[in-house]
């Protein structure tokens, strides 16, 4: 049976413009462990940008964890998770790139994708905020999520 693997992203902008950072953690579906927590602080960008940036990381980290995992994806933000299901168009050109970067990372894997209310996803918005107060990016990788 293959593993599969849990990216809950999410991202944020102080401001929108502004201080922005996406969030993601990588969750073991199985046993319910923390792999990994990334923040990936982004400068002055849009809220759009820093969800797409939390996805991109949380995918990016997911695939170096486990190649072979399926991934469930859990995000606040129905625009990615339309998007990235092709139910809706990307329009928007930072917005395109974007989205083609997360489908190279999911080529060929099994994704599935899912929008969550902001209160189920409060471990990624915990990592993005993390990152904009830091005004760094970070990764912890986690021992099946002791610390």
């Amino acid at each position: 049976m293959t593993r599969r693997l849990v990216v809950e992203a999410d991202g944020g902008s102080r401001g929108n413009p502004g201080i922005a950072a996406g969030g993601a953690v990588v969750i073991d579906d199985a046993s319910g462990a923390v792999l990994s927590e990334i923040g990936v602080y982004v400068g002055v960008a849009s809220n759009n940008v820093a969800e797409y940036s939390g996805l991109i990381a949380g995918l990016d980290a997911a695939v170096q964890l486990d190649p072979a995992a399926s991934v469930h994806v859990r995000l606040d933000s129905k625009l990615i998770v339309e998007q990235m299901t092709g139910r809706w168009k990307i329009k928007h050109p930072d917005m395109q790139q974007l989205a083609a970067k997360a489908r190279t990372l999911i080529e060929g894997r099994d994704v599935s994708f899912e929008w969550v209310p902001r209160l189920e996803n409060k471990r990624a918005d915990a990592a993005a905020n993390e990152s904009m107060d830091r005004r760094e990016s970070f990764r912890r990788d986690l021992d099946g999520g002791q610390d």
